[in-house]
């Protein structure tokens, strides 16, 4: 809505501050931050009562987890939700096509992930509703997404694969890159989700990636950058970089309470919903492989499950003593603290190789 200001540029100079989307973006940081932190203790104190026992704790996890962790609320996901919500209807353009796609896909991820923690909450299981609907739901919606992102694109490029360190290079894939694109949110979204395991661990790398596709965004969304970048020019995804600011500010204000020991869990309420809000950003800016870089912890997490259930499955046998590989680093002996922190190290190098791919070509 204050983006509307700008058009009072000619009566009063200073709201021409509001045509800037560097501007914008570091007023939704700021509105997100401080909305969280406004809200969140009254948010902690109602999941709290409406859950009772709180999320239920994994058996067969970390034995610490049992004593340490039991009693905690989950659903925490709704707090940054609200915040990058109400800060984006603040300081977002929101004529911008891009935003309510984004937005929706979050919003849509959320309400599948609300529904599986509900399930797990009710059950006391930490089994939610079948992964196969839940998967089935989230493709419908990520192939929603894209068909509208190509639609909004209205040109060849719109389904064209861009490759990182290549100039001006696009692998057409035609209506295939519907299908690709849903599998980039959808695999971003659970990516997120097997991340989400320790108190901290998920919600700084996703700040780090989103302030790495904020600047993404900003740079593929202008013309005189992208040409100097020699990076593909997407119309009207600076916008974006106004959200993910949104999600950062909502980000830092959720972490206050999900330090160790957390007062409150993301839950798949908040992983799935910026999962998909990532991957979502990527597709929009055709930065869908950097994103498996700048967002590398996250596809480590969920390769370790799929290599440990196929292995399984194949030889009866365990590659980690424990996945997603963050637990079996706590097998090893390793405390909570040094997984987090260490992890985080991991999330900021690979953000900062990812974004070395826009000069290096």
């Amino acid at each position: 809505m204050l983006f509307l200001l700008g058009e009072l540029k000619d009566k009063f100079l200073l709201f021409n501050l509001f045509n800037y989307v560097t501007f914008r973006t570091g007023g939704a940081i700021l509105t997100g931050l401080v909305f969280v932190l406004f809200f969140g203790p009254a948010i902690i104190n109602t999941l709290r009562a409406k859950q009772g026992k709180g999320q239920p704790i994994r058996a067969d996890g970390p034995q610490s987890h049992l004593l340490t962790k039991r009693g905690t609320p989950t659903m925490g996901g709704l707090m940054i939700l609200a915040g990058v919500v109400v800060s984006t209807l603040f300081w977002a353009n929101l004529f911008n096509v891009y935003v309510w796609i984004v937005m929706l896909v979050t919003l849509g991820f959320g309400a599948v992930g609300f529904y599986d923690d509900f399930l797990k909450v009710t059950k006391q299981s930490h089994r939610g509703f079948s992964e196969r609907q839940r998967l089935g739901l989230e493709a419908v919606i990520a192939a929603a997404a894209v068909w509208a992102i190509v639609s909004v694109g209205r040109d060849a490029s719109a389904t064209g694969l861009a490759f990182p360190f290549l100039k001006g290079f696009l692998l057409p894939l035609g209506y295939f890159f519907i299908v690709f694109g849903a599998f980039v949110i959808v695999g971003a979204g659970n990516a997120v989700n097997f991340t989400d395991g320790l108190d901290g661990l998920a919600i700084v790398p996703v700040m780090i990636a989103a302030g790495s596709f904020g600047l993404i965004a900003y740079l593929v969304g202008n013309v005189n950058f992208a040409r100097y970048l020699d990076i593909n020019y997407v119309r009207g995804t600076q916008e974006l970089a106004v959200v993910l600011g949104a999600l950062i500010g909502a980000g830092l204000g959720f972490l206050w309470f999900n330090a160790p020991p957390a007062a409150i869990f993301m839950g798949d309420t908040g992983s799935l919903a910026l999962g998909g809000l990532l991957g979502t950003v990527a597709v929009a800016t055709k930065h869908e492989i950097v994103l498996a870089i700048v967002g590398g912890l996250f596809v480590l997490e969920a390769a370790s499950v799929i290599i440990q259930i196929t292995s399984f499955k194949l030889t009866g046998k365990r590659v980690f003593r424990m996945a997603p590989i963050h637990h079996h680093f706590e097998q090893l002996g390793w405390k909570e603290p040094q997984v987090v922190i260490r992890f985080w190290i991991i999330a900021f190098v690979l953000a900062l190789i990812g974004l070395s791919t826009l000069k290096l070509r």
